[in-house]
């Protein structure tokens, strides 16, 4: 990466816990500015939906984080419980995020828009101790789900004074007043869990990918040098703070940094966007390719009603950024739209185009410094060939496609997946880390995005398992079988459709179809459930009755089949079988 020359060497370095006390993530992002007297710095500036603005210093920010880490300790919460959180961006969410790890708890953020059953899978698998949430999220999407959460102890209301008939439904607001707080944190080992973000997969259950109190290096560091962030900087990261974009560079890298973060509490609309960036006098903009292809829509004329001189960079991340979207921001915003790529596994950005160096539009840029990735040659299955040593055979010539892969022992590689030891050996083959996403890489080195190597769909920036869409529209009792694709969409790269076969004597019709979207809405929420669903006769499988998705999606995409040998028909069909 180019470094500024504006920028001081070693600025805003990360030192640990006082008297060798290890590595806390709450220390690096808070305590550690305090100390250092930047105490009065903005840390968050809250955008309420109301128009009021919040601002917390990282004074604050210590004593709130504090206190919550003192009711945590009131309850009986011990060192390396999860809490997992469930709300918008409201001030209180952030404070409770770094008051966990604070505290030595784990933190488990999810999405708001997940439906009960998204919601049932990740809090169970996840052993929740505590959830941290809202009244109105609570009560329409959680009460229903308590008799079948066992290990769940406490419910946190960030905006109520709790329920008095239920002991285990508590007031946040009230409790926070109320502790003591302790300005120390206890030793931390850079080891110590420290984040679980769950991850959806092809097949089985969502996966919760466990990261260290150590991975906080990376996110320094990224931060620092791909997101260009210098103490004082007014940043703003759209990412909501259910998925790990909006927790490794909504809350954590920022905050190491030292900058003030833009906090919006609204939904996207273009005009407010446009005026928050002018009026907050943003410097870094960090958000998604669906919000910049919407404001592309939104048209060219819009942003010459603002004043967006401030911005020095802005970086996307979620989903590839097409070559009109990067050109775009150079032409109508002043500005290069710099991609980058990461995973929920790799805990922080990978690959990135250099903030001060060339953008080529199409690209995610080249790997950054100190990790280790390669294209590794996977065969006509979508897998890696392994080579005598144990090891991915690499590809060498330029523009051939392969798998991300990356060699072991990055700082936020993540630990394994909880409960599921087998899951992660298997995503690793040798030393290297098998991502599942496929590129090319040019003869400079620079990373271009090809696709998935899986089922797994990516909408608006996040990944949906078509297993998890297929097993909620099979409990619906008009249906026997359903297949899930994703089908390419200007907006938000791919929606979610689904086919489903239909139980004898069932009917098929308009009036069905609308009743398993709404049913899908409801068990799975707006960002998971399908956009459409189709009814067929019968569905494409595998001799070993797997549903070959790759055929619904070429079928409904006009492309070539390829291989069908693996097809369930009564031919022999010359070709291996599926591994």
């Amino acid at each position: 990466m180019t470094t500024d020359p504006g920028r001081t060497a070693g600025e805003a370095r990360l030192a640990g816990l006082p008297d060798g006390g290890g590595m806390n993530i709450a220390h690096e992002a808070v305590d550690r500015h305090v100390l250092a007297g930047h105490g009065e710095r903005v840390a968050l500036r809250c955008l309420r939906r109301g128009g009021s603005v919040d601002e917390v210093t990282y004074s604050e920010l210590q004593d709130l984080t504090a206190r919550f880490s003192a009711v945590l300790e009131d309850l009986g919460v011990r060192r390396g419980e999860r809490v997992v959180l469930l709300a918008g961006r409201v001030p209180l969410l952030y404070v409770a995020a770094l008051g966990t790890l604070r505290h030595g708890a784990v933190l488990s953020p999810l999405f708001a828009a997940f439906g009960p059953e998204p919601l049932h899978q990740r809090l169970d698998r996840s052993d929740a101790a505590v959830l941290v949430t809202t009244a109105s999220l609570y009560r329409k999407k959680v009460a229903g789900l308590r008799n079948r959460l066992p290990a769940l102890r406490h419910v946190l209301l960030l905006d109520s004074d709790g329920d008095p008939d239920d002991e285990v439904v508590l007031g946040l607001p009230g409790r926070l007043e109320r502790a003591h707080p302790s300005t120390t944190i206890a030793p931390t080992d850079p080891e110590d869990l420290a984040l679980l973000h769950f991850t959806s997969g092809t097949t089985g259950m969502p996966k919760g990918a466990m990261h260290v109190h150590g991975a906080v290096a990376a996110h320094h560091a990224t931060a620092r040098d791909v997101l260009d962030l210098r103490p004082g900087d007014v940043f703003w990261c759209t990412a909501d703070p259910g998925w790990v974009t909006g927790t490794s560079y909504g809350i954590i890298g920022p905050l190491t940094n030292g900058v003030t973060s833009i906090i919006d509490e609204g939904e996207f609309d273009a005009r407010r966007w446009y005026r928050t960036l002018q009026d907050e006098k943003v410097a870094v903009w960090y958000t998604a390719p669906t919000a910049i292809r919407m404001l592309m829509r939104a048209g060219d004329a819009l942003p010459e009603e603002y004043d967006l001189s401030s911005l020095r960079l802005i970086a996307s991340v979620g989903e590839p950024l097409n070559p009109e979207a990067v050109e775009w921001g150079r032409r109508v915003l002043g500005l290069p739209i710099r991609d980058n790529w990461w995973q929920s596994e790799t805990g922080g950005i990978m690959i990135a185009n250099d903030p001060y160096g060339e953008v080529r539009p199409g690209s995610m840029g080249r790997p950054i410094r100190g990790v280790e990735i390669a294209l590794a040659r996977v065969g006509s299955g979508g897998d890696p060939i392994v080579g005598d040593d144990g090891d991915p055979v690499m590809i060498d010539s330029p523009d051939e496609e392969g798998m991300i892969v990356i060699r072991r022992g990055w700082a936020s590689m993540f630990r394994g997946y909880l409960h599921d030891e087998d899951r992660y050996a298997q995503s690793f083959l040798g030393d290297w880390y098998l991502s599942g996403d496929l590129a090319r890489r040019d003869a400079d080195g620079w990373y271009w995005f090809v696709g998935r190597a899986d089922d797994v769909i990516k909408t608006a920036g996040h990944l949906i398992g078509p297993f998890e869409v297929e097993s909620t529209l099979m409990e619906h009792p008009a249906v026997v079988e359903a297949g899930v694709i994703g089908v390419p969409d200007a907006i938000a790269g791919n929606l979610v459709k689904a086919f489903v076969t239909l139980q004898s004597g069932t009917a098929a019709g308009e009036e069905l179809e609308l009743d398993l979207l709404g049913f899908a809405r409801r068990r799975l929420g707006p960002a998971v459930a399908p956009r459409s669903i189709t009814v067929v006769d019968e569905l494409p499988h595998t001799r070993s009755g797997k549903i070959m998705r790759r055929l619904l999606r070429a079928r409904e995409l006009g492309l070539p089949e390829g291989d069908l040998s693996t097809l369930e028909s009564g031919t022999d069909l010359p070709g291996e079988e599926e591994r």
